[in-house]
């Protein structure tokens, strides 16, 4: 028999239960309240800045990114609301039982935060990285008076043994950095302004805790990859030396940074016995990028249908993807020319559109409904790309190749070296980024020339003094970003190696996924979707077993 004290004590308990389940349940109610706000409001604001910047970027007109500019300054004030920052902060202190609204509001903390700045400095950051990108878009390199496109200075690094040839378009292609100094240094000021606003010690601090990581744990990972990455490196840089040496009849000391095909050395040069372009300049890319996407289970002629996909002048010369409204309104921009390099992106930015919303699924909160991480969705395009340097995979996918072994060979070679090399050249961006804000007024040409050389092993040119630097145009519209290519990079390697192991039964090495629909399964339940329900480190271990490490990435490229 209970006594009547215990009777009392079990009243009592019970009804601190009922109320702390009617406080979380109000809780909770509370938190959908300003999601729904939330959706209703900004969601339209969101849409036009999209269509904004697909409009501007596909014509290059001023009045199109002067449109972009307004679009963009109107979400951003409804963003800097302080009185639903200041609802938002509150919610946020709550123990919300239900992780849904959880999770959006912690992803709508870190939206809103980002704004919480004054009105006038938001709009001043607006403008001036709305005016440097113009200039990146408009901007043609000039030799001997004559203009020439993105593709063109490509081709004649790739191509040309002539070195004073190849030095004057490669100076020619970095005479945007001139151009757009002046406001990019501005830019940085500002962009640092906002952050000491917020109490962040500069911007690159802000950014990664904006994207739940930290310059500790960033830093960390990309020291373990320069000691894997080092050696390897060296050796398989002083065999593409030698080559390149021999092409242009010059000693490997001689070498400057225009004898290396890419403009910014973050693509493995084209040296070996095969050509792999000749194979390309006879293929139809959208095509074969329908044909593939399609076998595997994620068609994207959708996609395709309301891309841009062609050179023409004002358009931005460069390729991205982007996801208009959530609904499946997806989009990619591109300047496709019959080569290896429009093949192998061509299959990276539809790699993004597959994992979009697309394919996550229309039932996920619109907060929720985009991609875990940008390392995640650089992941699957990365991923997704490297097929373009098989033979083998052109044969699956009906292509003729006159030399299978040979293109093997060196499109084994190509990866493995795109894999070091693209390694190195993040180092780079990360560390001159984290340098760039932490100090803007040290001498940012030195910066980058020293990191140049201790991390991508490239001899600065004598004598220049020029802010190559700022013709990199993401460090304009992308800032703080670049490192998220490398951890995407091990992301890719992470779900590659699953993929082989659990789905194909297969070698990763040798693992192609023509025609397996099971490809496309896997990666819409482990990958695509979660959406952002998980933060990356979460979603990666969800999807592969592990949190994201080196190993599969090491085996990668150790193994080739």
């Amino acid at each position: 028999m209970l006594s009547i004290a215990s009777t009392t004590l079990a009243v009592v308990v019970a009804t601190s239960v009922s109320l702390n389940a009617h406080a979380r349940s109000a809780d909770d109610a509370r938190a959908r309240k300003f999601i729904a706000e939330h959706e209703a409001s900004i969601r339209p604001l969101e849409k036009a800045v999209n269509l904004a910047w697909w409009n501007a970027n596909v014509s290059g007109k001023d009045e199109d990114f002067k449109i972009k500019e307004q679009a963009q300054n109107k979400l951003d004030e409804a963003l800097a609301d302080k009185s639903r920052f200041a609802e938002l902060k509150a919610i946020k202190q709550l123990e919300l039982r239900d992780h849904l609204p959880a999770r959006q509001v912690e992803v709508l903390y870190l939206m809103y935060l980002e704004k919480q700045v004054p009105a006038d400095l938001l709009k001043k950051i607006t403008s001036k990285a709305n005016a440097i990108e113009r200039a990146f878009n408009v901007f043609r390199a000039r030799v001997d008076n004559q203009e020439m496109t993105d593709s063109e200075v490509r081709k004649v690094l790739k191509e040309s043994k002539d070195s004073a040839r190849r030095k004057a378009v490669w100076e020619a292609s970095k005479a945007v950095g001139a151009v757009v100094e002046k406001d990019l240094r501005e830019l940085v000021g500002l962009r640092n302004e906002a952050a000491r606003t917020l109490g962040f010690r500069d911007y690159h601090v802000m950014q990664l805790y904006l994207n739940e990581q930290t310059q500790e744990q960033v830093l960390q990972l990309f020291d373990q990859l320069d000691e894997l990455t080092r050696e390897p490196f060296r050796r398989a840089k002083a065999d593409t030396d030698a080559k390149l040496g021999k092409n242009c009849g010059i000693s490997v000391d001689e070498l400057r940074p225009w004898h290396y095909q890419d403009p910014f050395f973050q693509e493995s040069p084209a040296v070996y016995d095969t050509d792999l372009d000749v194979v390309y300049a006879k293929v139809n890319i959208l095509k074969l990028c329908k044909d593939y996407y399609a076998g595997i289970g994620l068609p994207i002629e959708d996609v395709i249908a309301r891309s841009d996909l062609y050179e023409k002048p004002g358009k931005s010369p460069h390729a991205f993807c982007t996801d208009i409204d959530r609904e499946g309104d997806v989009r990619v921009l591109a300047n496709i020319v019959p080569n290896e390099y429009w093949m192998s992106t061509m299959l990276h930015e539809l790699g993004h559109s597959v994992y979009s919303s697309k394919n996550i699924p229309r039932t996920m909160p619109y907060v929720l409904r985009t991609e875990a991480h940008i390392l995640t969705t650089e992941g699957v395009a990365m991923m997704f790309e490297r097929p373009s340097k098989s033979a083998d995979w052109l044969q699956q996918m009906g292509v003729t190749v006159s030399d299978p072994k040979g293109f093997n060979e060196t499109g084994e070679k190509l990866l493995r070296n795109q894999l070091l090399i693209f390694s190195r050249w993040c180092q780079v961006m990360l560390r001159f980024e984290k340098e760039l804000y932490a100090n803007p007024n040290q001498d940012l040409n030195k910066l980058w020339w020293d990191l140049v050389q201790k991390y991508q092993m490239v001899k600065r040119p004598e004598g220049r003094n020029a802010p190559d630097y700022a013709s990199k145009i993401h460090i304009v519209v992308a800032p703080a970003y670049y490192h998220n290519y490398m951890m995407g990079q091990l992301f890719a390697s992470q779900v590659h190696h699953t993929i082989a192991r659990k789905v194909l039964k297969a070698d990763p090495d040798t693992a192609l996924y023509v025609g397996h629909p099971g490809v496309g399964e896997f990666m819409k339940k482990r990958v695509f979707a979660p959406g952002k329900t998980m933060p990356w480190n979460a979603l990666t271990k969800f999807a592969t077993g592990e949190e994201l490490n080196a190993k599969a990435f090491a085996a990668d490229f150790q193994g080739k």
